[in-house]
């Protein structure tokens, strides 16, 4: 789970079918063209970049048309050294209802190598992976895909201390993640200071995490939901992800005016 670490920060403040009943917006808060930018630092290091792009897909599922979403993760600098990574995650979705038709991934982290393709059947509720079929009912998303859907999800009900989860599919099974809605916050990152709504994710202790470790993450709070900044404890010294550039969005970013 580790090595999905810079996509589980930004899926955990967004990504979600919630405890509660949901519904989703009706218009959709992101377009072919958009491309997001993060950075992940430790300390003052700049330990890996992820870059997201939205694209038109030719390739059609079922006869219907599909966006295409990529992302490409790498570590920077003497991390490239310490573990080097090279990861592409594709998922493709169908445009009005988000869900995932395919996913695939290839991840290239120091000497270990990785690839999956995945397929979601929402009519019969089964997903054939590289491991096996595995049956599902309801809402169930790649990271990507879950990413995409979240931030068209109507949050204007929300109420502090409300907990929210979400089902993915990883590798050999289907999970979830549980979070909390701490209210509203201004944050600073890359592009500004934005208003924005904070979450608190359940993080397991393990081999990166203290037993008391806590993740927090912030999305704008606007059209787009785009998460700005993620700030979580390990057992020595904390990560933070944070947004540095954002084109082709549907609606325009507004940070605070100082």
């Amino acid at each position: 789970m580790k090595k999905y670490f810079l996509f589980l920060l930004m899926l955990a403040g967004v990504s979600a079918a919630f405890s509660q009943e949901v519904t989703k917006t009706n218009e959709v808060a992101f377009q072919a063209g958009e491309q997001i930018t993060y950075k992940l630092k430790y300390g003052i290091f700049t330990a890996a970049e992820a870059v997201i792009k939205v694209e038109n897909s030719p390739v059609k599922f079922d006869n219907h048309p599909a966006l295409h979403i990529f992302a490409d993760a790498k570590t920077a600098g003497t991390f490239n050294l310490l573990f080097k990574v090279r990861n592409r995650y594709e998922t493709f979705i169908n445009p009005q209802t988000l869900l995932p038709y395919y996913y695939s991934e290839q991840r290239q982290e120091s000497s270990y190598r990785h690839s999956d393709k995945v397929t979601f059947d929402h009519d019969t509720g089964m997903i054939t992976a590289d491991k096996g079929k595995f049956p599902f009912k309801g809402n169930v998303f790649d990271f990507l895909s879950a990413y995409y859907f979240a931030r068209n999800i109507d949050v204007s009900k929300l109420k502090v201390g409300d907990k929210l989860s979400m089902r993915y599919f990883l590798e050999d099974g289907i999970h979830t993640l549980t979070i909390t809605f701490m209210g509203h916050e201004q944050v600073k990152c890359g592009l500004g200071t934005f208003d924005c709504l904070k979450f608190n994710p359940t993080i397991i202790p393990g081999r990166i995490f203290r037993k008391n470790s806590k993740l927090y993450l912030w999305i704008t709070n606007d059209k787009n939901r785009i998460p700005v900044k993620a700030h979580v404890e390990l057992i020595v010294g904390s990560l933070v992800m944070d947004l540095t550039q954002a084109s082709g969005l549907k609606y325009p970013l507004n940070p605070v005016k100082k």
